[in-house]
């Protein structure tokens, strides 16, 4: 148990309660202000040598836990829930401004809800993190933060039953973007909608996404201005819809009416599902520097209504059967400025239907493929 010298001076270092999975043995470690932890069913929170909760409800504890750190804060306290447990769909676990939550065990959501619930929580806020967060169950997002800024979240793991994974967005005031957000590294899988999905951000940096068997996208991002993700991995993704492992919609990356470079991509990977990479509805300003895509339903690549977009900087590889097509919907501004390059292209076809404005085709190498591009 805790040591008398931490308790008095009220900042808890890592006791003897062992996080659920030898695997995530740094959860939990270091320094941390309240804790909450089950033994034989009932669940404590503390804040020092102060308990704030006991009972059998872990979002309560959690929750106890959160509400005891320093009140009016203006820098990070941090809270450790040693063991995983129960939360209801139609429940929150809410995060104030200035809290770090770190979760070392599985929390499973039961039953149903609607609205905007979520096991992990946070609106209007600002320094948040999550450090580890592991969820299965079927929850409407298994965390969802709107209007907020300066946030992390660190080794985030979901294999879901149904919901959406994560949604950031600023739909609380979308005259206001939601500001620097950092994602690492997060595996989600078995949504009904979208693994990650993001709305209205500003300053956006992504580790890996490893997205398996989702309902919708791996990783969709709308309206989202200054982004750079490392890589997006995708298997299944959006089986039998038009979505995608990686997908920007709706005005993604364009800043004002113009499209600089913003929007910088590591690597795609998709196999199976329904298209590899999808950019539509006036998004662009984006650079992917690598592709490996095969086997998708859909198109392995669609860029529609789409402007300044560079595929495949740095090289990859198509396999189709899903082929690499370029086109646009009357309602929106035609395609344009868009570079497909340097990919080895298999059992596919790239097309150009209608023509694009300034497209640029180069260094493609075509196996058992055809092409149809404008002059």
């Amino acid at each position: 148990m805790t040591t008398l010298a931490a308790l008095v001076a009220g900042v808890l270092l890592a006791p003897g309660h062992a996080a659920a999975d030898s695997g995530r043995a740094d959860c939990g470690s270091g320094t941390f202000h309240a804790e909450a932890y089950a033994e034989g069913g009932t669940w404590t929170a503390r804040r020092g040598s102060t308990t704030v909760y006991t009972g059998s409800d872990m979002r309560a504890a959690v929750q106890a836990a959160i509400g005891s750190l320093t009140a009016g804060r203006n820098w990070k306290e941090r809270v450790v829930v040693w063991q995983g447990g129960t939360i209801s769909a139609g429940s929150r676990i809410s995060l104030p401004s200035y809290t770090v939550l770190d979760a070392c065990g599985t929390i499973n959501v039961t039953g149903s809800g609607s609205g905007d619930q979520a096991p992990v929580y946070s609106r209007g806020t600002t320094d948040v993190e999550v450090q580890h967060l592991y969820l299965t169950g079927a929850p409407l997002y298994g965390i969802f933060m709107r209007s907020v800024s300066n946030v992390i979240l660190g080794q985030i793991d979901m294999r879901l039953s149904g919901g959406l994974g994560i949604r950031v967005d600023n739909h609380g005031d979308t005259s206001v973007r939601a500001r620097n957000i950092r994602i690492d590294n997060v595996y989600v899988s078995g949504t009904s909608t979208h693994g990650v999905e993001t709305y209205g951000l500003d300053g956006l940096t992504v580790g890996t996404v490893t997205a398996r068997n989702t309902g919708h996208s791996g990783l969709l991002l709308n309206d989202t201005i200054n982004a750079t993700v490392t890589r997006v991995d995708g298997q299944g993704t959006g089986t039998g819809t038009g979505y995608a492992a990686f997908r920007m919609a709706n005005r993604n990356g364009r800043v004002g009416s113009s499209y600089p470079t913003n929007i910088r991509v590591g690597q795609v990977i998709a196999r199976g599902g329904g298209r590899g990479i999808f950019c539509v509805s006036e998004s662009g300003g984006a650079v992917i520097d690598r592709v490996d895509i095969a086997q998708t339903g859909g198109n392995s690549i669609l860029i529609e209504n789409c402007h300044n977009v560079n595929i495949a900087a740095q090289g990859g590889s198509v396999t189709g059967p899903g082929d690499i097509r370029l086109a646009a919907r009357s309602e929106f501004a035609n395609t344009s400025d868009i570079t497909i390059q340097n990919l080895t292209v298999t059992n596919s076809a790239i097309t150009e239907n209608p023509c694009g404005v300034n497209t640029t085709f180069r260094n493609n190498s075509l196996v058992n493929s055809t092409q149809n591009i404008c002059s």
